[in-house]
Order: structure tokens, then sequence, then C-alpha cells
């Protein structure tokens, strides 16, 4: 119970967020917490430092490349290439720009799409005289897709390269399994997107609204050498795992060297842009790790992992659906990434033929699951917190009323197809 406890004041700190700490403080007090009431212990440090220390820094040294690309203007001038490849439709606006996030959370990572794209889309509306109702759609379709299309890739979000680590998947082995599980995914959120924020689209805009895309690079040069190492970085990551080399070190090469480039550029201020970066991620990623641990200790892990062995026992669609949609409910209570953790350290004892099943299957309820509520993920926090600071409040209840319709068409596509293609 004291490791339940803990876990759950933690979270429920990390979510409100009191005098305004960042999360990372949060977590690292649950994790001293847990370690001075001997729910973790001192040994079991080095163990949570190796599970974490490769994600947490991949996804630092993503955002931060992603940070300075948007600084240059990169995304600005795609963004503005997909308004006018609209030719002026709302609805086929929609449809280009749910492909565009797709695409950006899948190479940037769910959390760095959010900073870029929200206020990118703001700025679109604005510039196309939209009302309320239609900003509201378009923003809510890049903070939904951001987090529900992040499975392709290991690097697409921060429970992804955590799963892939934990269980070894080789990067090959991930994308073939979770490339079509994410594609199936793309088009169940446009659907329902669609069908749900038709009606509330423009029928029309004014192309001549919008600015030349052109007009929004910053830094020509660093734009240039973003292109390059998103390039490299493509291959980088799949060829990192046969050189031993660590996914975390492919991204921070290709993150410094376009810092290089931007350094020499009097457009871009490197430093103020690195120091956004969320450094904070490595502690609060290790602290809710540690916090989480207490639970193996408490036999709570390993009961649940006895739950979802039994369950696959009744056939590879109850091995999907058990973890999947268990691991969504508590990603929607509880937060995404120690609802993952708990069933990855359920799993760890687990020998089971569909171990690797339900492996995938919980991370495809960690990264969909937690669009039903507002605090399920730390995207969605930061997505409501970019609004309002941009004057467009969307409150809890109609977030709630949103992701209550949205989510869970789109997880049982994703569920099922990962039934299908495995």
């Amino acid at each position: 119970m004291l490791a339940v406890l803990i876990l759950v004041v933690t979270v429920a700190l990390v979510i409100w967020r009191p005098g305004g700490y960042a999360e990372a403080w949060f977590a690292l007090a649950g994790a001293a917490l847990a370690l001075v009431t001997g729910v973790v212990h001192v040994s079991d440090l080095p163990t949570l430092w190796n599970a974490t220390w490769n994600a947490t820094l991949t996804l630092v040294a993503l955002i931060a490349l992603s940070l300075l690309l948007d600084a240059a203007g990169l995304f600005r001038w795609a963004a503005l290439h997909v308004a006018r490849w609209g030719g002026g439709s709302g609805r086929r606006l929609l449809a280009l720009l749910v492909v565009f996030t797709a695409v950006v959370a899948a190479v940037f990572a769910n959390d760095g799409g959010v900073l870029i794209l929200t206020p990118i889309v703001l700025e679109l509306a604005s510039a196309l005289k939209l009302d309320r109702a239609a900003t509201v759609a378009f923003a809510l379709a890049v903070g939904f897709v951001v987090d529900a299309a992040s499975l392709p890739l290991p690097i697409s979000n921060l429970t992804n390269i955590i799963a892939a680590d934990h269980f070894g998947w080789n990067f090959a082995e991930y994308v073939r399994v979770m490339l079509p599980v994410n594609l199936a995914v793309v088009v169940a959120c446009l659907v329902t997107l669609l069908l749900v924020y038709g009606r509330t689209l423009p029928k029309r805009y004014d192309l001549g609204e919008l600015p030349t895309p052109g007009d929004a690079v910053r830094s020509w040069g660093v734009f240039r050498a973003g292109w390059v190492a998103l390039g490299a970085l493509l291959v980088g990551v799949f060829t990192a795992e046969r050189l031993g080399v660590p996914l975390s070190a492919v991204v921070g090469a290709c993150a410094a060297g376009v810092a290089l480039v931007a350094a020499r550029s009097r457009a871009v201020q490197t430093w103020a842009v690195l120091r956004r970066a969320p450094w904070g991620v490595v502690v609060f990623s290790l602290g809710m790790y540690a916090v989480v641990y207490g639970l193996r200790g408490a036999g709570v892990t390993g009961l649940y992992g006895d739950w979802m062995a039994a369950q696959a026992e009744h056939g590879r669609l109850a091995a999907v659906l058990a973890p999947g949609l268990s691991v969504a409910a508590l990603s929607a209570g509880l937060n995404n990434l120690p609802a993952l953790l708990t069933a990855l350290l359920g799993l760890d004892h687990i020998q089971s033929a569909s171990r690797d099943l339900l492996g995938y299957a919980a991370l495809v309820g960690a990264d969909i699951g937690p669009k039903l509520t507002p605090i399920g993920s730390l995207a969605t926090l930061l997505w409501l917190h970019i609004l309002r600071g941009r004057d467009v409040e969307v409150g809890w209840g109609e977030y709630l009323k949103a992701g209550l319709i949205l989510t869970p068409p789109v997880l049982l596509v994703g569920l099922l197809t990962l039934w299908l293609v495995y």
C-alpha cells in the first residue's frame, strides 16, 4: 500500500504542479521518498539508470534538434506549403495536417511535435481568420495525432524507446510490427476527426491570406543543414544497433551538427534555443521509474504480469486486448509513463511466447490511451498550456468530451491492426 500511495501522490503532484515547479522536481521527490521508506533500495539505482538513460537522452536530443529547426523556420515553411496544398478546402487542410503531424511526431517525437506544431497551427488559424470552433478543431487534430500516431519508430515517443530497450527489440523488427499499426491509426484519426469536427471546419479559406513559405525561413544555412541531419538521422537509427552505437549518440550527433551550423547564424540564438530543451526529462523519467519500481518490490507488478499472461492463454486477440486496454485505462488515470513502466516490470518474469506481443499491445495502449483525459500524457498537458498562452482556452470538460469520443475507436483500430499484423 505504501508503494501504491507514493505512486499516486507523485503522479498527482506531477499533474497539478503546485507552485508551478517543473514535473521533474516532483518525480525526484517521489523517488527520494521511495528510497527513504525502503520501497526502493540504493542498490536498485544502477538498474534504474541503465533502463532510462538512453531513452531520455534520445528524447532531449530530438527535441533540441526540433527546436533548432523551428527557430530556423523549417516547420513554418512546411506548414505553409501544407496549407497551400489544401487548395482552400477546410476538410482537405485537416487531412493534410493530420498526415503532417504524424510525420513530424514520427521523427521528432510526440513532445517535440506538440511543442513545435501547436503554435504554428494557431498562427495559421489566425492568418486565415478562423473562428474559435474551427481553430480548436485544427489544434485538437494536432494535439490528438501527435500522441496517438507516435507509434512507428522507437524514437517517436519516450515510451517507445523505453519499451524497445526493455525488450531488446531491434529497430527493423520494431518498425515491421508498428509501422502498419501506425498507418491504420492515422487513417482512423483522420476519419474520426472528420466525422466529429467536419461541420465546424470552414468550407473554404482564402489562400491569399497565407504568407509566402520562403518568408518563414530565418536561416537558410540551418534550414539546409536540417535536411542533411534528417537524412543522417534516418540512416543512423537503422544502423546504430549493428555498430553497437546507442540511439542517443546518433540523435545527439545530428543535433550537435545542426547546433554548430546554427551557432554561425545570426538569425538563430543557438544557446537560448538549447536552454529550452527539456533537460529535466532525464530526472523525470528516472524518478518516475524509481517510484514505479517500488511496485515491483511490493509484488503489484508481478500480479499484473501474471494476469496479462493468463489472458494470453485465451488466444492472440486476448493477448492484445488485455494489456492494450488495461494500460490505456491506467494511462488515462495515472499518466502513460508510469502506466507503461508498470506493465513492463510486470512482464519481466513472464516466460511466454506471447511476451513480445503483450509488450507491443501495452505500448499501443500507452501511446493512444492517454488521449482519453487531459492528464494522460505530458504532451497533452503541454498542449493545453500552449493554447492557454495563446488565449485559446480549452477546459478539461471540453477536452474530456472530445477525448472520450475520439480515443476509443482509434485505440481499437490500433489494437486490432496489431492483432492482424503480428
